[in-house]
């Protein structure tokens, strides 16, 4: 993994180092920078693009242990080393612990060179000091608690383990570990589902039927999703199952008129729209020109026609859109501790007063939106969170001020979900016990 490319003279752990500062020290959202990153050195082979993809996300993911196991052998806290030193310490612990491939002794060697590329020449004995104590210590590591074993804040830890069962809470934070798949919707009316699953595989792609719904698939050995035959053509979008599900929990029926009131990319909304098969349209919303103008991109490469995007802020009532709509979906901002899996950092920069600060916005929103609904028309409230507050609390308070009542949603989700609460019309899905990312969906159905 030392090879350079492009002449420049950066080899790919130069590349993993400077995605992790960017990330860890400028705070930027990581599947921003990586996919970014990717993009930046598409050219590279498939192993170096896989290289930098796990040891950036697995360092994301085992940061919080990381940092106790470098902070056991260090003479220096981690919150004091050199941004540069810290982040080199960082990716290479977690090689060291979880890339048996890669002897110990390189990744040792690697982060001494990149301390020297990096002008801190004074810092590799400390380096070198470092890594391999915990090479020689690492099958000797004890975590004193599961905050350590599996990577999360204290806080947050306690915060799960009041609002589910242990047990409960660790199989989802196992889960967060493991290496999600990557769940794309078929768009059935523009390709065949074997076409689809023939160009994938010619491709290189492992396909392998979701089992809930005949559009979902999961993938596997993608290298650039933008390379793919399918995706340049339309025939795919990138859609979790947990997403796919809200759609399908709403049970859209053809001629209906849809808002989708905070939709970037459009993922939902264009499920939407190919289930009504062309007929009635679907309009989908969002707080910016940058967001809807995901949505149009997405849009143009879709093909959709009974759909369109348009800048609003979900907060503000539209007076031209009072009681006109049959559906209305309402996957609003959240904390997004569902999807920890996909974007590990969301952990690290999350706190308690921005998810109550989001809680009460989620509030604001469906004390608008709710107008748009006409009577025994249907609002799906959803979010990919794992938190009462945003979830069952908003969705208990929303039922009780206003004139909806619960619908029964049991077998719109397959066989696979059942859930007692599926009757109450919600439910809260989980990684490690359900086959998606954490998500929480609630219908309603407004009173006549």
């Amino acid at each position: 993994m030392t090879r350079t490319e492009g002449g420049k003279g950066m080899n790919v752990r130069e590349i993993v180092l400077d995605i992790l500062l960017e990330i860890t020290e400028r705070g930027r959202y990581s599947h921003v920078v990586l996919s970014q990153a990717l993009s930046k050195y598409q050219y590279l082979e498939k192993q170096d693009r896989a290289f930098i993809t796990r040891v950036t996300e697995g360092t994301l993911e085992y940061l919080i242990q990381i940092d106790y196991v470098i902070g056991r052998y260090s003479s220096v806290k981690v919150a004091k080393m050199k941004p540069v030193i810290r982040g080199i310490l960082r990716m290479s612990v977690y090689q060291i612990l979880y890339m048996d491939r890669i002897p110990d002794s390189a990744v040792c060697n690697e982060a001494v060179k990149l301390a020297q590329k990096r002008h801190f020449q004074g810092l590799k004995g400390f380096v070198n000091g470092v890594l391999r104590t915990v090479s020689r210590q690492k099958d000797h590591l004890e975590f004193p608690d599961d905050g350590i074993r599996y990577s999360v804040p204290p806080w947050l830890l306690k915060m799960w383990e009041t609002e589910y069962p242990g047990e409960t809470v660790r199989r989802f934070l196992k889960a967060f570990l493991q290496k999600s798949r990557l769940c794309v919707r078929g768009c059935l009316d523009r390709a065949k589902k074997q076409q689809i699953i023939d160009s994938l595989a010619g491709q290189g792609v492992k396909v392998t039927d979701s089992g809930y719904g005949e559009c979902i698939l999961f993938l596997e050995d993608v290298d650039y999703l933008e390379a793919l035959e399918a995706f340049r053509e339309g025939w795919i979008q990138v859609q979790d199952l947990s997403s796919a599900m809200a759609v399908l929990a709403a049970k859209p029926e053809k001629g209906q008129y849809c808002i989708d009131v905070c939709g970037a990319p459009g993922g939902k909304a264009m499920h939407l729209a190919d289930i009504l098969e062309g007929t009635g349209f679907v309009e989908v919303r969002d707080i910016s020109e940058y967001k809807v103008g995901l949505i149009e991109e997405n849009i143009r490469r879709l093909g959709c026609h009974n759909i369109k995007a348009a800048v609003m802020d979900a907060c503000v009532r539209d007076e031209g859109s009072v009681e006109k709509a049959d559906l209305v979906l309402a996957d609003l901002p959240c904390s997004g501790l569902g999807v920890i899996g996909r974007k590990p950092d969301i952990k690290l920069r999350m706190t308690r007063e921005s998810m109550e600060a989001l809680a009460q916005l989620q509030r604001r929103i469906l004390s608008v939106v709710w107008q748009y609904v006409k009577p025994g028309g249907t609002l799906v409230y959803s979010t990919c969170t794992i938190n009462r507050k945003e979830n069952e609390e908003n969705a208990a308070w929303f039922a009780e001020n206003f004139p909806f009542e619960p619908v029964n949603i049991e077998g719109r989700l397959g066989e696979g979900i059942r859930e007692e609460t599926m009757k109450e019309g919600y439910v809260q899905l989980l990684p490690g016990v359900h086959p998606c990312d954490g998500f929480f969906l609630a219908v309603f159905k407004r009173k006549l």
